[in-house]
């Protein structure tokens, strides 16, 4: 004998729509408790495609509790949800499985569809008997809609990008990741550009033709910047010296080197000249950042992941409102290629975890003691540096028997780059270098 259908009386509709408030409110904190679980999970590697595909796959969980629970315990099933849980669940499985090669696919289907799915599911909301669950669901597809539009034009504004900014000079395998060089003019020794913290080599758009009018010059992209590939393996200065060195080496660049880097590329250049003494010809130092011995163990490894997560904002083009507003100064081509560069989310993830390295650089750096006699040349910003900071730049100088010790008054720190006049003195303090390596004669005091 079958049982007769239920139908809710009139005393207990009201019951049923407060409790399919509480419903919603329970699988929305479900979605966002599952999220934050699977992104903890020592499982889930911290890799920005396969924890973005965690966060959906957790967030489907929520809105599949909605369709579970509101068809158990209500009268009002709400079996749309279903349609978001395949949604996000699908995606994030393929981001989870198959990485880069999905998310290529997904930044141009995903936005729209999720913009219609968006609408669809709006008007379902309307219609639910709970003005409860309406007031907590309106703010998450309000959530949604902007993260579509945000990522679709971000999808677009970075292929107009790769259209406009066509990569100059090569990729280079250095294992596992490519990276991009670029080298100009001719003669010897030839000069290797390190930019800063968070900079690629279109930061040194004052710097490099400069230079090259006096020498051979290659200013590179480190792993994730401009038009370098990402890499796996964690980027302190031993690696990223690693892989400048392999660079070089299978780009066919001829040594010993010029360095010259400019405030974290100081520590780069330094940690590449204690690994490798006979390559090394000469060294500028831009207003580096000072190597210490006993620098703090970096953070935890939960900072990757939380900067894995952070990178995804610039898909949904927030990072690009910030690098509008960067770098005027520069030549205009160079503006333009670092505004569409640091727009990334690869540039953005790169950025954190160089200052999530930033212990273990300095540490690396700190190894280097003595350059002998080799022409080395410290850049000090004359304003904004307080006396320790100028304190630190007079231990750099002391690295060298054929060192010197500039302060540039007036300059800031990112000044001695990006300024046209102070980028000539940080150029001049370049070919003074190599003109001393060629010579062999010390540097002008």
């Amino acid at each position: 004998m079958t049982s007769p259908a239920f139908t809710p009386t009139p005393s207990a509709i009201p019951a049923s729509r407060d409790r399919l408030g509480r419903i919603v409110a329970a699988s929305l904190a479900t979605g966002l408790v599952a999220a934050l679980l699977l992104v903890a999970a020592p499982f889930v590697p911290a890799r920005e495609d396969v924890l973005t595909g965690a966060v959906l796959i957790g967030f489907a969980a929520g809105w599949a509790m909605l369709v579970l629970l509101s068809a158990r315990f209500t009268a009002a099933p709400q079996r749309w949800a279903a349609a978001p849980a395949v949604f996000m669940g699908l995606g994030g499985l393929l981001l989870a499985a198959f990485g880069p090669s999905a998310r290529t696919v997904l930044d141009w289907v995903w936005p729209p569809a999720l913009l219609l799915l968006t609408v669809w599911v709006t008007a379902r909301v309307r219609r639910m008997p709970s003005r409860g669950g309406r007031r907590l669901l309106y703010p998450v597809l309000a959530v949604l809609a902007l993260a579509s539009i945000g990522a679709g034009y971000e999808t677009a504004a970075e292929a107009v990008d790769a259209h406009a900014h066509p990569m100059p000079g090569q990729l280079v395998d250095v294992g596992g990741h490519r990276l991009h060089l670029s080298c100009t003019g001719s003669g010897g020794p030839t000069v290797v550009l390190e930019p800063g913290g968070g900079e690629m080599g279109a930061n040194l758009g004052w710097i490099t033709p400069a230079v090259a009018g006096s020498t051979h010059v290659c200013v590179y992209d480190r792993a994730g910047r401009g038009w370098s590939e990402p890499a796996d393996a964690p980027q302190d200065g031993a690696r990223i010296a690693a892989d400048l060195h392999t660079l070089l080496h299978r780009a066919g660049v001829p040594g010993p080197y010029v360095l010259a880097g400019h405030s974290f590329g100081g520590l780069y250049v330094l940690a590449f000249a204690n690994r490798y003494p006979g390559e090394v010809a000469g060294m500028v130092l831009v207003d580096s950042t000072a190597p210490a011995a006993s620098a703090t163990a970096d953070g935890p490894g939960a900072l990757r992941r939380i900067s894995a997560l952070t990178s995804v904002a610039a898909r949904f083009g927030l990072g690009r409102l910030y690098a509008q507003t960067s770098y005027g100064d520069l030549p205009a081509q160079s503006r333009d290629e670092v505004r569409a560069g640091i727009a990334t989310a690869s540039t953005l993830r790169s950025t954190i975890d160089e200052y999530v390295q930033a212990s273990a650089s300095v540490r690396e750096a700190a190894a280097l003691h003595d350059l002998g006699n080799k022409p080395l040349v410290v850049l000090t910003a004359g304003a904004g540096s307080d006396a320790a900071w100028s304190a630190a730049q007079d231990r750099l100088a002391k690295l060298s028997g054929n060192a010197v010790h500039r302060v540039v008054d007036g300059a800031t720190h990112e000044a001695l780059m990006a300024d046209r006049g102070y980028a000539a003195v940080t150029s001049q303090a370049i070919v003074d270098v190599v003109m001393s390596v060629r010579t062999a004669q010390p540097l002008a005091r």
